[in-house]
């Protein structure tokens, strides 16, 4: 098992260098927050098509297989048990659904009795109307059988299906790929760069950026240490069915506690070694690792973006 490789989150991919790579990361964070927002009150074709273009762009940048494979295929799993289960859930409307037209009878129908005078209508006035339309809100209803419960899908519950997995798909990994071909350095230059105005409403901008930074470079420590905890666990073959649920969750309370004691030693480590640097405040120890300047390709990436929020208002529908 190595987290690192099968699950590379907030991991830069050094090589190869792809397009992707050579985009702006001020662009890319554009980009990025119209991955995020395009969703929001958009009809579910929005949606699909949305994640369908992650998935596209991934290819078409010339990312290796090898890099997104698992992480998407783990995400794409989540993603489809997440739908499954919200598709035959509840769509919590408490209403009982009633056929759209009422029963109607013939006037053949009718027979006038001699005796009574009265009017009783026959077993044809059982006979429906046919729909106006194929529209069925209810689209598909298995009554329950033995053991397996009553499974249904409304329109309601597809809708929210649909709506909670790409939403999921589309925060998860756009994310996950910023994150893959943009270094931390670039980022964090490009955020300050954008959250520069800031400065003059006395915002500690270089403290956040900073911070930033760090946890971005903690990310693959807390990656390793979770990974080395669990390959300890595995090397003593223990044997968790004679220790029973009470002392398995005492056992894994110690290996959090070990975990929670080895990240604070990291992170103490990390500041010893600032400290002996001689860093004292982030504005008076910034480093310049990229010349953040756009050019022909990061224009041309700006530019994609109105015709794409025009047909986030014509296709998406309007907000």
């Amino acid at each position: 098992m190595d987290l690192l490789r099968s699950l590379p989150i907030g991991s830069y991919l050094e090589q190869p260098v792809t397009w992707l790579h050579r985009i702006d990361p001020r662009v890319k964070l554009i980009w990025l927050m119209t991955f995020l927002i395009a969703p929001l009150l958009s009809n579910p074709f929005w949606r699909i098509a949305l994640a369908a273009s992650l998935i596209l762009l991934t290819i078409a940048a010339g990312i290796p297989f090898r890099v997104w494979r698992k992480q998407m295929g783990w995400l794409l799993l989540l993603c489809f048990f997440m739908f499954l289960f919200a598709s035959i859930s509840p769509d919590s409307l408490a209403v009982k659904h009633s056929p759209r037209m009422p029963s109607f009878c013939p006037d053949e129908a009718l027979v006038e009795t001699a005796d009574t005078k009265s009017t009783k209508t026959t077993d044809k006035c059982s006979t429906v109307l046919p729909n106006a339309s194929d529209y069925q809100y209810v689209l598909f209803d298995r009554p329950k059988f033995i053991l397996l419960p009553r499974l249904t899908i409304t329109r309601r519950s597809l809708d929210v299906a649909i709506r909670i997995s790409t939403l999921i798909f589309t925060l998860i990994y756009s994310t996950s790929l910023y994150l893959l071909t943009t270094a931390p350095e670039e980022i964090t230059e490009g955020l300050d760069d954008l959250m520069s105005p800031l400065r003059r409403l006395n915002l500690p901008v270089s403290e956040i950026v900073l911070t930033l930074t760090l946890s971005l470079r903690f990310i693959p420590l807390v990656l390793e240490e979770v990974q080395n905890l669990v390959r300890s666990i595995r090397t003593r073959a223990i044997n968790w069915k004679k220790l029973g649920l009470r002392r398995s969750a005492q056992l894994w309370l110690i290996v959090a506690e070990k975990l929670l004691e080895n990240l604070l030693l990291r992170a103490e480590q990390i500041a010893v070694a600032m400290d002996v640097r001689g860093f004292t405040t982030p504005n008076e120890h910034r480093i310049q690792w990229h010349q953040l300047k756009l050019r022909s390709r990061d224009w041309l990436a700006l530019g994609v973006l109105i015709p794409f929020w025009c047909a986030r208002w014509l296709i998406g529908g309007a907000f």
